[in-house]
């Protein structure tokens, strides 16, 4: 695959209490074939030393490797959260791109690579993902991948290399920001980052609406599963489906709606002139807003959801049958 030699790379790395993991991290960062030039660690108030191992990590390294990345390091003294954690990293990285990275994942060596070369291959792109490989706390494979977890097939994949991404990510997010790089002005365009947005979903639907993104389907990296990941092999797996059937609705329905109202107000000003988007943004906020208003007795929400199924809105902006059976059977 071609590369860009002369692309400098950043990786923006989000920490909170992350000793335990960070070391095996950061050496797999700077194993890469394709070089990074900087590492910029925002740390969410640690109390366990992880600035100062990674400090003190790049700094035995670079005695031996003049070609250490540069490590800047931005503390939060009071944590900001996942979001705006990475939000900061990101915006104050310097490279043309950027590969995001959790504080616990191990990076195979051609990583970066990859990913350059699929930036080469087509100018103007904005995102490059890819799958996992899911490992317990001892880095164990647990024989499954992230993408498989999700149901992603080859199809979807080749899917979301095309303008049909937009339609898919109005859905439901498929990528994942461990295994994302991303271009400095999809940075610039998704700024400021809504706090009822996940970093990666919003950088993934802001992409689709630009320069467009590419899923690379194998593995770059291993996704460690310990309990605390925001994305759980059980929460994905039909265990957790049948658990959330049991899970009060309004929270989750006041989110997906808060989630809603951004897009309607963001992304037409974020890809101006396509009324596309404009018209399926108002679609999904119109859809969200329905769905907050079932009534809390079950009898009584029949009829509106039976509505909304026939109209295909819940195929088109969520899971199908998957929300119907939601929107009827879950608790208030």
């Amino acid at each position: 695959m071609p590369e860009t030699p002369g692309a400098r790379v950043s990786v923006a790395l989000g920490t909170h209490n992350g000793a335990r993991y960070l070391v095996e991290q950061l050496e797999s960062i700077l194993a890469q074939t394709h070089p990074v030039a900087e590492i910029v660690l925002s740390d969410d108030a640690s109390g366990d030393g992880t600035v100062e191992l990674a400090e003190r990590t790049l700094t035995a390294h670079r005695s031996t490797d003049a070609a250490t990345p540069e490590l800047v390091v931005l503390r939060n003294p009071v944590a900001l959260g996942v979001t705006a954690n990475f939000a900061q990293a990101l915006g104050a990285a310097s490279g043309d791109l950027v590969a995001l990275s959790d504080q616990d994942d191990v990076w195979r060596a051609d990583r970066v690579a990859r990913a350059v070369a699929e930036f080469a291959s087509r100018p103007g792109l904005d995102l490059v993902a890819a799958d996992a490989r899911l490992v317990d706390e001892a880095g164990a494979p647990l024989g499954a991948t992230l993408l498989g977890t999700l149901g992603v097939d080859r199809a979807m994949v080749e899917r979301l290399g095309t303008d049909a991404a937009f339609t898919e990510l109005l859905r439901r997010n498929l990528l994942t920001g461990a295994t994302m790089m991303v271009s400095r002005g999809l940075i610039e365009r998704a700024a400021p980052f809504p706090a009822s947005w996940v970093h990666d979903e919003w950088l993934a639907v802001v992409a689709s609406v630009g320069g467009g993104l590419v899923m690379v389907p194998e593995p770059v990296i291993d996704y460690r599963q310990h309990g605390a990941n925001q994305i759980g092999v059980e929460r994905l797996g039909a265990g957790g489906k049948v658990a959330r059937l049991r899970e009060p609705r309004t929270r989750r329905n006041a989110r997906l709606l808060a989630r809603a109202e951004v897009l309607a107000d963001r992304l037409p000003g974020i890809a101006p002139g396509d009324q596309r988007v404009a018209d399926e943004v108002a679609a999904k906020l119109a859809h969200e807003r329905m769905r907050q208003g079932i009534p809390a007795a079950r009898r009584r929400r029949l009829a509106p959801v039976w509505r909304e199924w026939r109209s295909g809105a819940y195929g088109r902006y969520g899971l199908g049958a998957q929300d119907v059976l939601r929107d009827l059977v879950q608790p208030v």
